[in-house]
Parts: structure tokens; sequence; C-alpha cells
């Protein structure tokens, strides 16, 4: 398959529609890209934006084929898609990332054990698949540890935290026995991640440590310049260039760590696409987290990865709307907030509506004032 670029005026076709397709097609359109965009449903996110919006199950192949016959490439906005959909799509187009990364993100057991496998540090873990597997688990890696599912967890779904072994065996019996992970529990002082990409002929960069707070296993506020040593900064770097590398990703993959109180770092997993912790990449940097995505797949020299400026981003979930119509002017008469939204039209709690990113002069203010803008919105 031909490795020349994919030039401005060509299609670019996206898998899934929520959010971050949305703002993957606001960087495509910007730069001169038409969008295609199929999911099993319409009127969405990425379908207000895109040139076509298809409503097709992943598991229509003939529908998938059709879709890919029309577009010059094909990505992801998330890694939950059949392997059988990204075989079907790669018969018509290139798919970036190819069907390995999904096939290993997309499962924590395959995940941890392909970085573990390959020298990447990841915390002790063990690969439930059976009763007999639970029992060993509980000896190593042990308690206190987390029970994860394999499969289709994320914003902390799908996972409990256990103490003790009878703990574990009944948090496992309620989440129906599947295929699971028991990770030890790790005591860390913070967590983080790194946003990096890379390009079809193997150019690799990435942003700088972006420092992460989670409320109820959702992520609620990412700060950049995260505050670490500049030896840490560097080891993240390498880290996220090796996945990459491994994992001959051609896209944007992003690397959650946790940092140990001796400056360790852990991965805790990868997620083969932009992440929720870079959208302050498109306020705060020189080339936001949907561009890069845009350059990779597309064969484009990359862009700029330069922080103009300190940032914060506060996410809004659906639980901002408890008393109404959120106060958007108070939150926008502030200076250095920006307002992202991504047309959802019901606000749910614990749904993902939108964003807030504050710049300012130091990460500890940019933090201060996206939390006060959030606050502004809601009213009482």
């Amino acid at each position: 398959m031909s490795l020349a670029p994919i030039l401005p005026g060509a299609t670019l076709g996206v898998l899934g529609s929520g959010q971050l397709g949305r703002m993957f097609a606001m960087a495509a359109r910007r730069m001169g890209y038409r969008v295609h965009v199929l999911s099993p449903d319409t009127d969405t996110p990425t379908g207000h934006l895109a040139d076509l919006e298809v409503a097709a199950s992943y598991d229509d192949l003939d529908a998938i084929g059709r879709f890919a016959r029309d577009v010059d490439v094909v990505t992801f906005e998330f890694e939950n898609v059949p392997a059988a959909t990204a075989e079907a799509a790669a018969r018509f187009a290139p798919v970036r990332p190819n069907g390995l990364v999904l096939h290993v993100a997309q499962q924590r057991a395959r995940e941890k054990t392909f970085l573990a496998d390959k020298g990447f540090p990841v915390t002790p873990f063990a690969w439930i698949r059976s009763e007999a597997d639970l029992d060993a688990a509980l000896q190593a890696p042990g308690v206190p540890a987390v029970l994860k599912t394999a499969s289709f967890g994320y914003d902390g779904k799908g996972q409990a935290k256990v103490s003790s072994a009878d703990e574990a065996r009944v948090a496992w019996t309620a989440m129906g026995r599947p295929e699971a992970v028991l990770e030890r529990f790790v005591h860390f002082q913070r967590e983080v991640s790194v946003v990096a990409a890379r390009g079809v002929d193997g150019w690799t960069t990435s942003y700088g440590v972006i420092e992460n707070a989670h409320t109820n296993h959702i992520l609620d506020v990412s700060v950049m310049p995260a505050a670490v040593t500049p030896a840490v900064e560097q080891r993240a770097a390498e880290i996220a260039r090796g996945v990459l590398e491994t994992l001959d990703v051609v896209g944007v993959l992003c690397v959650e760590f946790f940092l140990t109180d001796a400056d360790e770092l852990l991965i805790n997993e990868l997620a083969p696409r932009p992440h929720n912790s870079g959208h302050l990449t498109i306020d705060a940097c020189m080339t936001s987290q949907f561009e890069q995505q845009v350059r990779a797949i597309c064969g484009l020299p990359p862009g700029s990865v330069e922080l103009l400026r300190p940032a914060a981003m506060a996410n809004l979930l659906g639980d901002v709307w408890q008393h109404g119509e959120p106060d958007w002017a108070a939150a926008c008469a502030l200076p250095g907030v920006h307002l992202h939204l991504y047309g959802k039209a019901e606000p749910r709690r614990g749904r993902k509506m939108g964003h807030l990113t504050a710049l300012a002069p130091s990460a500890a203010e940019a933090r201060e004032l996206a939390l006060r803008a959030r606050t502004l919105l809601c009213r009482t």
C-alpha cells in the first residue's frame, strides 16, 4: 500500500462518533480534509461536523467495506472496534493505527502481558481466566489489589479494589466471573500521562507530562506541565516512544502512568487514540493532539508540541446540569478560560459533556482558574 502523503482535499474515515471524533473532525476540516464517520448511531458529536455520517454496526462487514472504499485512510476514536472490522476496512484503505494495536490495547490482560514481555514497567499482575487462576493470583501478586475485567472497562467501570481473598472472590463473582486482571495495589504519589504520536515514516513526538486527578474513577482535572522532575519527564517520553515503536503505531497514543513515591513510572493503561487528558493541547500547545493525529495518519510531518502557556483542563460531566442550564456566561467571563462542548443533547450523571481549559502563568494558577470557572457554571 502506498506511503505517499494523503494531502488536504482527501477524505478521512473515522470509526466511532463521540467527542474524540468530533475534535478530530474539527482539526481535519480546518486543514482542508473531508471527514466520513461510521458508528451504530445518528445525530452524533462527530456526525455534526462530518461530511458524511454512516449509521451501521461495526459487525456489518459489508457496510465497513463500502465505508472504507470511499475514504483515503481509516482511523479510530475508540479502541473497542472488533478485529474483523479493522481487517474488513484494511482491504480497501490503510488503517492507522493498525489492527494489532487495537488487539493489544482493547483487552487489559493482553495489553499488560505484551508490555511486560517487551520489558516495559507495569504493576505486578495476574491474568484471571478461571477460579484456579484467581486462587494463584491471590498468592502472587496478592492483596491488596485491584480486580479489573479484561475487556470493556473504562472510567472505573468493571473494577473493584479488594483487600482480602474473600473480597476478591465476591467481586469476581459479582462481575460475572469474566476474564480479568488482578493488579497489586500500588502506592503512588500521582497519576500522569504522556500523549505521543508516530508518523507513517517513523517520526515520533510527545507532549510533556500531564498530571491527572480522578473523581469516582473518572478523569476530573488535568494539568500541564506536571510537577515532576526532569528525570521523570525524560523517562516518561522514552517509555512512550518505546511503546509507539514496539507496537508500530501510526497515529496518537496515550500512555497512562502511576508515579510511585520513589519516582518510578509504571504503565497503567494505553489508549491508542487522542486522550481526555490531552484535550488541553487544543488551547495550550502549538499543535493539538487532534491535529497531530491528522498529521500522523496522513503521512505529514509532525507539528510542534511546544507548550505556549501552563494549562489545566476540567471535565464537565452531566452533573453540572443538575440545577438547570449552566451559567456559561459566568465561566466565559474569566480571562484565559475556554469552553468546549461536545454536542450531546442529554446530560446524564457521569456523562462527559464537555470541558473547560484555563491558561495561566503557572500550572497551579491554571488549575485554580479551571476549577473556579466550573464552580461558576453551577447555578444554585
